[in-house]
């Protein structure tokens, strides 16, 4: 079995600096229906066409009137007034409400001319087609007026930020039913090993089921991508080059997992330097040396190991932020907190940085690693630390900053409760 040493090995900061240089935002667009465009990032700043609402409306149900026709009423003297129509969503009083006179109205209507208060159903007393009020009602009081939520040629969305749910709504409340949106990263997943079944596959003697797929798709979600993975590709060159090349043609960025490293049966090595300019091969760090990326004029190639926690790991800290800038979103996908460990940590390494994942529970960590091959060593792991080189044990009690994961990746729970 023929093994070829590593050569020169980048640090993480060069990795994750060169990976960034080379994750270029998309700069195309598309038009989406808005009930699409949650998380997007607007490609064009959208203003009001019109005020809204368009004309003073009902914000309760219940009966419009001149406030000055209650100015002296009182639980002594209270006003009657007669109802001289009402007022639905969808409709328009079409004459003046004379001083006096009242007009139910629904939440919505169109507030009649020569009104300018309502009270709701609850603090009225109706009587037939006449209504008693025993106290005054002050002017405007119910009532949405021209503009009250957004005056025409008012921001609604702004280019290059994402579109919240408010935004979009304030959207659709202006009435356009799409938006423009800068197109979401493509990403192809291309696992390759002639050990891999695909899940769901009859179990074969000696195989294992392929889980990088999984894994790194919910990476690629997170980061405001649309993840498109490939079944596993056997140890063939020749077919693992024409499956990158292929899938390169409709993707933004190609991950191939496995093959990564220095074996005899380590293709990816030979094959990314024909797919464009290299940009790594090997970073110092543990899990996950076995890392490579290359760019081409249009796709963004990047290797990762084949072991299950070790190609996770780099997604979490390598991935993440690129795939992140690539679809403009903002931040790495994480914030840092500091935590005390509640438990001792791997070993550092003479030379190489360590990725140590942990389960952040309050201001507490647990660390989760225990082998790079078994997913399991990730399990409930919301935050990682990287640790310099060293060649020291990491010990129960010792403050470590970590970043913690934003959900999706990370817990709902988070931001941590306070200390106690």
């Amino acid at each position: 079995m023929e093994m070829r040493p590593f050569g020169h090995l980048v640090s993480v900061e060069q990795a994750c600096r060169r990976l960034l240089r080379a994750a270029v935002p998309v700069g195309s667009e598309e038009s989406i229906p808005l009930a699409d465009a949650v998380g997007r990032i607007a490609a064009e700043t959208v203003r009001a066409p019109a005020p809204v609402p368009p004309v003073d409306r009902a914000t309760w149900d219940g009966y419009a009137f001149a406030s000055s026709s209650t100015r002296a009423a009182s639980p002594a003297r209270p006003v009657t007034m007669p109802i001289v129509g009402e007022v639905f969503a969808d409709q328009r009083f079409r004459r003046s409400v004379p001083r006096g006179s009242a007009v139910a109205i629904a939440t919505g209507g169109e507030v009649p001319r020569g009104t300018d208060t309502l009270e709701i159903f609850e603090r009225v007393r109706r009587h037939g087609s006449r209504i008693r009020i025993d106290h005054p009602v002050r002017p405007g009081r119910y009532i949405a007026h021209v503009g009250d939520d957004f005056a025409q040629g008012a921001l609604l969305a702004r280019k290059e930020e994402p579109l919240l749910p408010s935004a979009l709504g304030s959207v659709a409340a202006a009435g356009w039913p799409r938006i423009r949106v800068y197109r979401a990263p493509v990403v192809a997943i291309v696992p390759n090993g002639n050990e891999l079944l695909s899940p769901g596959a009859r179990p074969r003697p000696h195989h294992i089921y392929e889980s990088n797929n999984a894994t790194l798709s919910a990476i690629v979600r997170a980061a405001g991508g649309i993840p498109r993975p490939m079944r596993p590709v056997v140890d063939d060159p020749g077919l693992i080059e024409e499956t990158l090349r292929r899938a390169a043609r409709s993707s933004d960025v190609v991950i191939a997992t496995g093959g990564s490293s220095v074996g005899e049966h380590d293709y990816l090595p030979r094959i990314f330097p024909r797919l464009g300019k290299l940009l790594f091969h090997g970073i110092a760090v543990r899990p996950g040396k076995p890392t490579l990326a290359a760019r081409s004029r249009r796709t963004l190639f990047v290797g990762m190991p084949g072991h299950p926690t070790s190609c996770l790991a780099n997604g979490f800290w390598l991935l993440l932020p690129a795939l992140r800038r690539m679809a403009r979103l903002p931040g790495p996908g994480w914030v840092d907190q500091s935590i005390r460990l509640a438990s001792d940590a791997d070993r550092l390494t003479p030379g190489l940085a360590t990725v140590v994942p942990i389960r952040v529970e309050g201001h507490r960590g647990h660390p989760t690693f225990h082998d790079s091959h078994a997913i399991t060593s990730l399990s409930g792991v919301n935050a990682f630390a990287i640790l310099p080189p060293g060649n020291r044990a990491v010990r129960r009690g010792e403050h470590l900053v970590v970043h913690r994961l934003l959900p999706p990746l990370g817990d709902p729970a988070f931001p941590a409760p306070a200390n106690r």
